[in-house]
């Protein structure tokens, strides 16, 4: 498929998901406060696991958020789906993360959108098997986990006031292997690239080891962006941070929660938008936190959201 063609493919695939995530909408306004992560990528803690390193990172973040009264956004690849047949392994590896996302659910405050590595979740019953519920081993016992959980390709965020949307989706749609054709990238990640990503050969079908493949894909969406006067996207997928200066197309990146040293996401926080980082930081003599401390930084931002809404009424 041509760059062309893929282009195309991916505004008209953009244009379907927000067609019909409009017609469900999750409001917020001015008091409102959401934090969204993408790609945390998590596996079954063997040495294949990106997310392993800094999952007590992720969940020291997750849990501030909870107690802070954040809503969660999951922005798609939260789980390797690809790498991992069994999501059980998964569950088993990092049970206290899906208990804080429980706990986030249990109150309302959690949504979930899936990308290309956790696809399979686009079939309901998919998503009742793997996530409303699990076996308790040790009670021997079957417990709700996210009971009644549901996904979406994307998710709309309208302002109840004013009537602006921000479209939430995790950026990998009108790709040919990740998008069109995911079973085949699916089966080749997991019976090939995975096995020679231990002598370092770069999986061809991660978008995030390709630079070039990176500004096609954040292109493509920017293109449609224009095209929709602006309309404000916040994605994921290429791994890459992205948050623009007022004025340029509205195109947000989380990047990811894979990252060797730190975490990043998106903060809409009483109508400003922050792109932030977890990390853990050395020693402050100031603050005397001890030699390590996990911390909260501000990439950019906090803006005013207004200044990056879409300019008109966009077009469907």
């Amino acid at each position: 498929m041509s760059e062309a063609a893929t282009r195309r493919r991916t505004k008209r695939r953009l244009s379907q998901v927000f067609a019909s995530a409009r017609k469900n909408p999750v409001t917020f306004d001015d008091t409102s406060r959401i934090v969204i992560f993408s790609d945390c990528h998590r596996g079954d803690n063997s040495w294949g696991d990106n997310f392993a390193p800094n999952q007590s990172l992720f969940f020291h973040a997750l849990r501030y958020y909870y107690q802070q009264g954040f809503t969660y956004i999951e922005a798609g690849d939260g789980d390797e789906l690809w790498h991992h047949a069994d999501f059980n392994n998964i569950r088993r590896a990092h049970d206290h993360v899906f208990w804080l996302m429980s706990e986030f659910h249990k109150s309302g405050r959690l949504h979930m959108v899936w990308g290309n590595h956790d696809i399979q979740r686009k079939d309901v019953e998919t998503v009742r098997s793997q996530l409303h519920e699990y076996y308790d081993d040790r009670e021997e016992k079957v417990k709700p986990l996210l009971d009644g959980i549901e996904m979406s390709e994307g998710l709309v965020l309208k302002h109840r006031e004013s009537g602006d949307e921000i479209l939430v989706v995790h950026g990998h749609q009108g790709s040919k292997v990740n998008d069109r054709y995911w079973r085949v990238g699916m089966y080749a990640v997991r019976y090939i690239w995975s096995r020679l990503q231990a002598f370092g050969i770069k999986d061809p079908s991660r978008t995030s080891q390709h630079p070039v493949k990176q500004f096609e894909v954040e292109s493509h969406i920017k293109s449609w962006i224009k095209s929709h006067q602006n309309q404000m996207v916040i994605c994921g997928h290429t791994h890459r941070t992205a948050f623009p200066n007022p004025g340029e197309p509205s195109y947000f990146n989380c990047g990811c929660c894979v990252h060797p040293r730190f975490i990043t996401g998106i903060e809409l926080d009483e109508g400003k938008i922050s792109l932030i980082k977890w990390w853990l930081a050395p020693d402050n003599p100031v603050k005397k936190q001890g030699p390590l401390y996990v911390t909260r930084e501000e990439i950019r931002g906090p803006v005013e959201l207004k200044s990056f809404f879409a300019e008109t009424e966009p077009v469907t």
